[in-house]
């Protein structure tokens, strides 16, 4: 551990900053959603590092001590559940260990893997993101008092989700296209649940079921292709 998330470590949270003293490893490869997890980190007090691969969440593993690990299930390198599972055999145990996930199915495979819980995107409320990682926490890493409850949400900034689509866009418009598609395909589904695109979600379920039935997915490729494009197009000006 370095000497700052000790010190770090030492602050005791408070009913405005709950999250006083933890230092939270995110381990997700979209920008949207992890600027979405360091305003929220951010507002409750904790500090936040970020891995976008196993192979770099495992590098900071063998540096720094974090008290939170949030995993998401689908990255460039393979399944975040590999990670949990790594996770909750290593010795000392990291304290709080989560799955977070835009795809529904993602939850089971996160606790079958061990994760101590699970947080699905979007993760936008501050109270509840702060309630998710306190209840796996000791007594004496609560905050003294009542916590207000509220409403509050975060707003991550459009130029972290137009860096998303151009990764997206890019990898769809690439020789490798089929070969990276289901990355691709849950990758952009996150992006579709984070901000509420309804038409993005069913274009990535249709290309998602095609793959499993194994018919064609040169339409419906093409069809996200331009639906990424579209959204590029309206974000131009950002």
């Amino acid at each position: 551990m370095d000497t700052l998330d000790a010190f770090l470590q030492t602050r005791p949270p408070t009913a405005a900053r709950p999250l006083l003293g933890l230092t939270v490893l995110l381990v997700e490869d979209s920008r949207y959603a992890s600027e979405a997890f360091r305003l929220l980190c951010l507002r409750s007090g904790a500090r936040i590092r970020r891995a976008d691969t196993l192979f770099s969440a495992r590098r900071h593993l063998r540096v720094y001590n974090p008290t939170v690990v949030i995993v998401d299930l689908g990255l460039p390198d393979g399944s975040g559940d590999t990670l949990i599972q790594e996770l909750v055999r290593a010795s000392p145990r990291v304290e709080v260990i989560l799955g977070t996930s835009g795809d529904l199915g993602a939850e089971a495979l996160a606790m079958a893997a061990g994760a101590d819980g699970f947080l699905s995107k979007p993760v936008a409320k501050i109270a509840e993101f702060q309630s998710a990682l306190l209840q796996h926490l000791p007594p004496e890493r609560q905050p003294a008092g009542p916590r207000s409850i509220g409403t509050e949400q975060v707003d991550p900034d459009p130029i972290a989700l137009r860096d998303d689509l151009e990764h997206v866009a890019n990898a769809l418009s690439g020789d490798d296209a089929e070969i990276t598609l289901d990355y691709v395909a849950q990758f952009l589904g996150g992006i579709a649940q984070s901000t509420g695109d309804d038409d993005l979600c069913r274009a990535v379920k249709d290309v998602s079921q095609s793959r499993k039935d194994g018919s064609p997915v040169r339409f419906g490729v093409a069809q996200l292709a331009a639906l990424v494009q579209s959204r590029l197009e309206a974000t131009a000006n950002i």
